[in-house]
Parts: structure tokens; C-alpha cells; sequence
């Protein structure tokens, strides 16, 4: 099992206070193409956690708005890769109850379709959680400290963040060259 990044909560929840009425230019935004709520949710995402996947296809990147994976702006693929089972690079999570959730965390809402649609972050959360403590920012109807009871839904999951698999090490050219204990 490989060494587990902690999440950094307090860097993703700053970032995204810092963001949530603005663009980073060093990310696209698709808010005019189908909407930058899971892109924001990935870069807050990314702030707390600084590992990303570069798995083709399945993966969890942004390299340019041409070269990113599925999941770093796809509701639905975003849940598929944050609670993947497999142990590979990048951050990783779990199917949450509100009472489970701490800042830095994400819900996701299914409105009108058959589909979940929007992915805010959670900045803050009431004692006990409710729904009306519970408060995200998030873009596409750009919001900071906006309470999850101002959502008409038809259902909302929450996504409890548990940290990072660091990024695959690869052996430098020294250390392929070097002898090992047991070579004659």
C-alpha cells in the first residue's frame, strides 16, 4: 500500500474563497461550454492536494484546456475517480453522509435529469450539519458561503475526501544502472 498525502483542507477551502468569484488564468473556463463547477471543484481539489493522475481516459489532470482528463470536469467522472478502488496516483475519497463531511469536502446535485449535475466545495459546516449550515462555493452560478438548502435538488451525495496516493516514482537513470546487493 503506498504512503498516503494528507489533505490539506484549510489550502483547498482558501483557494476556493480566493476563486470563487473569479477565474485562475491558469485554468480554461468552461462556463460557456456546458459550465466550471467541476473544474473549479478539481482545482480546489488540486490546491489540497497537488497530485494529479495522468492516466489517459481514467485519469485526473489539467495540463491545457485541450489536454485534460474527463474527471477534472465531469461531475460524473469526477465521483468515478475520487472513490475509485484501485490505489493510483492522485486524490481519493468515499460516499459520505452529511455528518461525515468537514470543509474541504464536495456535494454533488442531481436536478432535473438523470444525471448528477454540479459539484460545489464545502467551506464551512454547522454543529450539528444541516443543510442549511452547510455552506459551498462553487462556479457555474458563481457562490462562496452559500448554504446547500438554497439548491432545488432532486437528490445531493456527498464526496469525503481521505487524501492522496503520491504520483508513481520512477527510478532516476543512476539508480537503474546501480548494482544491486546481490549481483555478480
Amino acid at each position: 500500500m503506498p504512503d498516503i498525502i494528507p489533505y490539506d483542507r484549510a489550502a483547498a477551502v482558501a483557494y476556493a474563497h480566493q476563486w470563487a468569484y473569479s477565474r485562475n488564468p491558469a485554468f480554461f473556463d468552461y462556463e460557456e461550454i456546458g459550465g466550471d463547477c467541476t473544474n473549479f471543484a478539481s482545482q480546489c481539489l488540486y490546491a489540497g492536494t497537488g497530485v494529479m493522475n495522468f492516466t489517459p481516459t481514467y485519469g485526473w489532470y489539467y495540463i491545457d484546456p485541450n489536454q485534460k482528463a474527463p474527471a477534472w470536469t465531469g461531475v460524473e467522472y469526477f465521483y468515478r475517480f475520487l472513490t475509485r478502488p484501485e490505489t493510483n496516483p492522485g486524490p481519493f475519497g468515499m460516499v459520505a453522509a452529511l455528518e461525515q463531511l468537514e470543509p474541504g469536502d464536495f456535494a454533488q446535485f442531481r436536478f432535473q435529469k438523470e444525471v448528477f449535475g454540479h459539484t460545489p466545495i464545502i467551506v464551512e459546516i454547522g454543529d450539528p450539519p444541516t443543510l442549511e449550515n452547510t455552506l459551498i462555493a462553487a462556479h457555474s452560478y458563481d457562490a462562496d458561503y452559500r448554504p446547500l438548502s438554497t439548491y432545488f435538488f432532486q437528490e445531493i451525495r456527498f464526496l469525503h475526501v481521505l487524501g492522496a496516493y503520491p504520483p508513481e516514482r520512477r527510478p532516476s537513470e543512476s539508480e537503474n544502472n546501480r548494482p544491486g546487493p546481490f549481483r555478480f
